[in-house]
């Protein structure tokens, strides 16, 4: 009986501590059992042990009930369960960048107290439930970069409070809902971009009244025209209407107003300004004009045929032509006296001085002006920019305007500075072309001082500017193209990636060295002793050899010239580059940069928030973190329980913890056990690169000694 009574006791104790743990628990512990990979541990501590999941990593509560459910960019690799629709009180989901597949649950939006759901970069499919119009609190639905499809459920439009709708990057269908822009007259940001949205454009979206930034229909299948409605929208917010199937006049009504081509892009059937493909009388829509290319408007130079448009006139009277012909021999004579006049005041320029310059003449007792008719070199260049031309900036480029317009381009990215696209010319060269926007700027002469000054940089580690371009309408920089994507792509992976093989120490220190021999040349050796003011894994490129190519660099001034109004951190919005990723559909080859948090800022030095001019010390900063960052293999935002701090601020609580280098270490390099003492040498250089004190962060030069001879000693 001992035994039985023994057994029996034992029961009752696990169903005691099984039962201690509430309803909101179990449903949480099902989401669990639902992911199959979870390589960092996240939740490691849900367990069956406690009261409630109120101290599990990534669950906040209110009184004792779960209100947000928030583990973003952990690789966790599963399903949604229906089992999260019971938690009746959940307010917010974050689950973006991670691995998750499958179909929404209708059970999930059913809560109707739901007021951000954010799943974007993950692997989900399927179409959006019906009972999303459920959710009357509903602010922020963010679903980019999945592979949802079918059409958009009618009831989003019964979402009064939406704030926030993205669905870019999907796969989504049909014609966008009757009283879209009646229902969601609370929407700020809009992007629909990249997915297959057919029919026409509502013309109820120009009530969005408090829309802001960009709203975004690029590369869809809306067809028909323009609805003018879409001007009443405010005047700041740009309308990106490229690559769609649209056609007809374009409007010249507020918002749509003083735009220049590039938001109408790929769309042949437009016609009228900024075009420069004119309206014909009896047709709604116009002819292709010369040019429907990736990164140029469409207002390229067209050959002049000649013809009138086979239109056949009457003759003119007899009258008509005589006096055509007195105007003509007046308006010859005015041009002869007025010859006549500017010679008398003409002297010759002396060969000997300055082509570009007017000297003056001395007489006996008064100066006479000489005037040159030899323009300099930059007013020539202005006006040959004006006929569309692209300026080399080395004697390697050996390829011109025409074949840059007839090659094959794909999207590499998007952020607050414009598009990036990968550009592939007949002869197979590859380059990367970046779009600076369409602001309309005349101070060419200033862009080309400072473009022409960062085309003259050339070295192993920097990413070279080989050509630019320049229009009122367009500004392009060309590159050469890195093909290995982005540190931060290395160390992190891409979203919806199934498989992903962490970088080896070899290679992390091998890029940590480049990067540093980069910066020395940038700060001591070139031109002006440059800072980059912007560094951040994600403009460190790798090519063939995982040789990292510093880019990006002075891309914020050059931006500002061009017409745009970009800051340092607007050019943080840029989280990553990635190269190429598995084709969605036919209309959608491009990975965009979405950021709902500004990752860059945690690259910036502390006193960057103070101080407008930027400092080579603000480089030093920037590159600490990166160390951090190749060591820890975290993001610059670290997540501690339901807490959030930077990468530096984690460090330093770890070390004031006294905690041992696995507890740091990235667990793919403890394989690299017998580099310990190379990666403490290399943390210990990072910690002294972040420290709060510019004046105590050592020069970017002794960094580099320094992990010369750490190499050096190691070998």
């Amino acid at each position: 009986m001992l035994p039985l009574f023994l057994l029996a006791l034992v029961i009752c104790n696990f169903l005691g501590l099984v039962g201690s743990l509430n309803d909101e628990g179990y449903a949480l512990l099902s989401f669990k059992q639902s992911i199959y990979q979870d390589p960092e541990g996240s939740l490691s501590n849900w367990n069956f042990s406690d009261d409630n999941p109120c101290s599990w990593n990534g669950i906040t509560c209110k009184d004792q009930r779960v209100i947000s459910v928030s583990i973003p960019k952990k690789k966790l690799y599963g399903f949604l369960p229906s089992a999260l629709g019971s938690l009746s009180d959940l307010r917010h989901v974050n689950l973006r960048n991670n691995r998750f597949f499958g179909s929404l649950p209708a059970e999930l939006i059913r809560g109707q107290g739901l007021q951000s759901l954010v799943l974007y970069g993950n692997s989900f499919s399927g179409s959006l439930p019906d009972e999303i119009g459920k959710l009357k609190y509903l602010q922020i639905l963010d679903l980019s970069e999945n592979f949802f499809n079918g059409s958009l459920s009618a009831s989003i439009t019964q979402c009064k409070r939406l704030k926030t709708l993205d669905l870019s990057q999907n796969n989504f269908t049909g014609p966008l809902p009757d009283g879209f822009g009646v229902g969601l007259l609370s929407l700020e940001r809009l992007d629909l971009s990249f997915n297959t949205f057919n029919g026409s454009i509502p013309s109820d979206m120009g009530n969005l009244s408090n829309l802001q930034g960009t709203v975004d229909l690029s590369h869809n299948l809306f067809s028909g025209s323009i609805p003018p409605s879409l001007g009443n929208l405010p005047e700041k917010v740009y309308i990106d209407l490229t690559y769609n199937n649209l056609s007809g006049p374009i409007p010249q009504n507020g918002a749509l107003m003083n735009r220049g081509p590039t938001a109408f892009l790929g769309n042949p059937g437009l016609c009228g300004p900024p075009l420069k493909n004119p309206c014909s009388s009896g047709t709604p829509g116009a002819a292709s004009s010369p040019s429907s290319y990736p990164f140029l408007p469409n207002n390229y130079p067209s050959e002049n045929t000649g013809d009138n448009g086979g239109k056949k006139g009457r003759g003119l009277s007899k009258s008509a032509v005589i006096a055509i012909i007195a105007c003509d021999v007046i308006g010859i004579c005015l041009v002869g006296l007025l010859f006549s006049y500017c010679y008398s005041r003409i002297c010759a320029c002396s060969k000997a001085k300055d082509k570009n310059r007017c000297g003056f003449e001395k007489g006996s007792k008064e100066r006479k002006e000489c005037l040159c008719f030899t323009k300099d070199e930059s007013e020539t260049l202005s006006e040959n920019m004006e006929q569309y031309d692209l300026v080399p900036l080395d004697t390697q480029v050996a390829f011109d305007l025409e074949e840059l317009l007839k090659a094959s381009a794909f999207v590499l990215g998007k952020s607050g500075i414009g598009i990036v696209y990968k550009v592939v010319l007949e002869d197979g060269l590859a380059l990367a072309v970046r779009r600076l926007g369409e602001g309309g700027s005349q101070r060419f002469k200033e862009f080309q001082t400072e473009v022409e000054a960062i085309g003259k940089l050339r070295h192993p580690n920097i990413v070279t500017l080989r050509a630019y371009y320049w229009s009122v309408d367009e500004k392009l920089l060309i590159y050469d193209f890195v093909p290995n994507g982005s540190l931060a792509t290395a160390l992190h992976g891409k979203p919806g990636m199934i498989s992903f093989t962490p970088l080896p120490w070899s290679a992390r220190l091998k890029i940590t060295k480049g990067v540093a021999k980069g910066l020395v040349y940038l700060h001591e050796f070139s031109p002006k002793k440059y800072v980059h003011g912007d560094l951040t894994p994600s403009n460190i490129l790798l090519d063939e050899n995982m040789e990292p190519r510093i880019s990006d660099f002075g891309l914020g001034r050059l931006a500002n010239i061009a017409g745009g109004s970009p800051t340092v951190q607007s050019s943080r919005l840029h989280v990553e580059k990635p190269q190429e990723r598995p084709q969605k559909s036919a209309s959608s080859q491009v990975t965009a940069v979405h950021s709902s948090i500004n990752l860059g800022s945690f690259y910036q030095a502390p006193e960057a928030l103070k101080v407008v001019k930027p400092s080579q010390k603000w480089d030093v900063y920037s590159y600490g973190v990166i160390l951090l960052e190749m060591i820890t293999g975290r993001t610059p935002l670290v997540h501690v329980g339901s807490s959030e701090m930077d990468l530096v601020q984690w460090i330093q609580l770890c070390i004031e913890e006294k905690r041992s280098l696995l507890d740091v270490l990235e667990p793919f390099l403890a394989l690299d056990a017998d580099k310990e003492e190379e990666i403490i040498a290399i943390l210990k250089i990072a910690m002294a690169c972040v420290h709060t004190n510019p004046e105590r962060r050592p020069a970017m030069r002794h960094i580099s000694d320094a992990l010369d001879r750490l190499v050096v000693s190691s070998e």
